[in-house]
């Protein structure tokens, strides 16, 4: 590291640290209200349309190593520069921890591959504890969110249908794409069990919304991301048109070490380290705008001690990095007899599913307290290395071409005839629920691990209680219902209760929220409900660290909703001088 540190740009008005869902957002809105912002982005810059960067549309066997192995944790095409696993930038866990964390370094961050799953948290999923005794309510309302819910569906677009559900809230919605095939099978499994199959709600334009961004035309290959803009990704519809005003000066590979502050607690500024040179560099500004994801925020705060802030700046309370908590996940396959040997035509559709299965339960009738969607897959997509049917659950159960019962699979011509057989009958289920926050899931600085830029890195702490693993159960004995109402057959072997039934590991699912959280009280959370830093009013987090609790939702539309709304209270109080 160099022994000068250098300052870079003038004093900006505002410094944001992440260019995802929240710091683009943030970016928009305060560049659009003309304050000076430095946008500070630990990646490198990104644009899906950029000939050099774009993998759109490109054949499977364009991939640099033909498959043998990938570079990046989805495929040598996805949109995501990074993983839960990146050179130089470990974390560390205790106590037998299980906890994957995964970080996207690139403009846009981990919006330019997520599945564009885009669902407001509804009434009760603000005021949980108000309902079944565990956890905390936020100290804001589904009332105190709608306006801005309303403006993230008008921005930037969501398709969808209004179904009326009390805590599923409809939005301003684009017309869906048509089900599928599979997805109307799994529609007509649903009816006959009570369980609700609707619409998808996901962020891609089935019309335009702005002439900068065109329709969808169904490749289905939004992890990849679009060429045309028609799906959502903070890089191309927040920050691009945010460097438009002339307002935003991007600091790109910029390595924030910590925030600064001066002898009286205020913010001042950040420290980086730039990723190329490895040099160390100062940014100056008059407000803070954390958006580094929940626990790269945490990290940050905890890394900023001084006299005044020994434990971590804001951190009076020892609430920063507690509370975490990540969606549930767990999945199964099925394959569907009736589908053999189907006709061959463009099946595509948007880069997700049409259909989704809402929580539909009662949970007061149910041994687990909080809810999960299910996600559903299928149909035929473009084949791809890895892609398979899992057929050897087959063996002998199904006839050959010739009508007798054969072993599935084989070599050369006999497993491309089974291929072709076989694709399009194969279906899946995800399920994505929510965890209750606990004080005990946390992350921390390890007092022996740096990265490679010399930062202290996480260590984190987790365990799933008794809720979460009878909610996988649910999960598993439903995808069996639905499978065995379609006539099908599950893949592999079901999983028990030594697996806790097939929930996924801590992390997995990449919802992570709640390490920042915002509350009334100082003593029990770290921002108020304006996202604002108790002990440090020039300082915001706007990130999923914020949460109070996770929904059954993907916690994108909320982050973004927040940004706005902390954004255009971060504008008040420059104009009214109180920050």
């Amino acid at each position: 590291m160099a022994f000068e540190i250098k300052q870079q740009g003038p004093v900006y008005d505002v410094c944001i640290v992440g260019s995802g869902a929240g710091g683009g957002m943030a970016a928009k809105i305060l560049s659009d209200a003309g304050l000076k912002i430095a946008l500070l982005e630990a990646g490198p810059k990104y644009d899906p349309a950029d000939p050099e960067q774009a993998t759109q549309l490109k054949w499977p066997w364009e991939s640099p190593r033909r498959g043998a192995t990938t570079t990046r944790p989805f495929g040598d095409f996805d949109a995501a520069y990074g993983g839960w696993e990146i050179e130089g930038e470990p974390y560390t866990t205790k106590n037998g921890t299980k906890f994957d964390w995964f970080r996207s370094r690139m403009l846009g961050g981990r919006t330019n591959h997520w599945g564009r799953i885009s669902l407001r948290f509804g009434p009760r999923d603000f005021k949980h504890k108000s309902y079944d005794g565990l956890g905390d309510d936020w100290p804001i309302s589904y009332d105190d969110v709608k306006p801005y819910y309303d403006r993230v569906d008008k921005m930037i677009g969501v398709f969808g249908t209004k179904e009326g559900i009390f805590n599923e809230p409809d939005g301003y919605f684009l017309p869906p794409p048509k089900p599928r095939l599979h997805e109307l099978m799994i529609k007509k499994a649903g009816e006959s069990l009570g369980i609700p199959v609707i619409p998808a709600r996901l962020s891609i334009l089935t019309r335009s919304v702005n002439k900068d961004r065109a329709p969808c035309f169904y490749c289905s290959q939004c992890n990849r991301g679009c060429t045309v803009y028609a799906d959502f990704s903070a890089s191309s519809c927040l920050v691009k048109p945010a460097m438009k005003s002339g307002h935003v000066d991007l600091y790109t590979n910029a390595m924030v070490r910590e925030v600064l502050t001066d002898k009286t607690g205020k913010a001042t500024g950040v420290s980086y380290v730039d990723r190329l040179d490895l040099q160390e560099y100062q940014v100056k500004a008059k407000v803070i705008v954390l958006a580094a994801s929940a626990c790269e925020s945490a990290r940050l705060l905890l890394n900023s001690k001084s006299a005044r802030f020994p434990d971590g700046l804001a951190n009076g309370s020892g609430v920063v990095g507690k509370y975490l908590h990540d969606s549930t996940g767990a999945s199964r396959g099925a394959f569907l007899p009736q589908l053999m040997d189907r006709k061959r035509y463009n099946e595509d559709g948007v880069g997700g599913m049409h259909v989704y299965i809402p929580w539909w339960g009662d949970n007061k009738k149910l041994d687990f307290a909080r809810g999960y969607h299910i996600e559903l897959g299928g149909g035929m997509p473009m084949p791809s290395y890895g892609f398979g049917f899992g057929i050897e659950n087959l063996n002998g159960k199904y006839p050959g071409p010739d009508g007798q019962p054969k072993a599935a699979g084989g070599y050369g011509a006999s497993l491309k005839n089974d291929y072709r057989r076989f694709y399009g009958a194969t279906i899946g289920f995800a399920g994505r629920g929510e965890c209750i926050a606990r004080e005990d899931n946390y992350c921390e600085i390890d007092p022996q691990v740096v990265d490679k830029y010399g930062i202290p890195v996480l260590r984190f702490n987790y365990t799933w209680s008794d809720h979460e693993i009878k909610q996988a159960k649910h999960m598993q004995d439903t995808f069996e219902e639905l499978i065995h109402e379609m006539g099908g057959v599950p893949l592999g072997t079901r999983p028990g209760a030594d697996s806790m039934y097939g929930l996924d590991t801590p992390g997995r699912i990449i919802h992570e929220v709640g390490t920042t959280r915002m509350g009334d009280d100082p003593k029990r959370s770290v921002l108020n409900k304006h996202n604002q830093a108790h002990e440090v009013k020039n300082l915001f987090v706007v990130d999923g660290g914020a949460f109070v609790s996770q929904a059954d939702k993907n916690p994108t539309w909320t982050i973004m909703a927040l940004a706005i709304r902390a954004s255009e209270y971060i504008v008040d109080e420059l104009k009214k001088q109180n920050i």
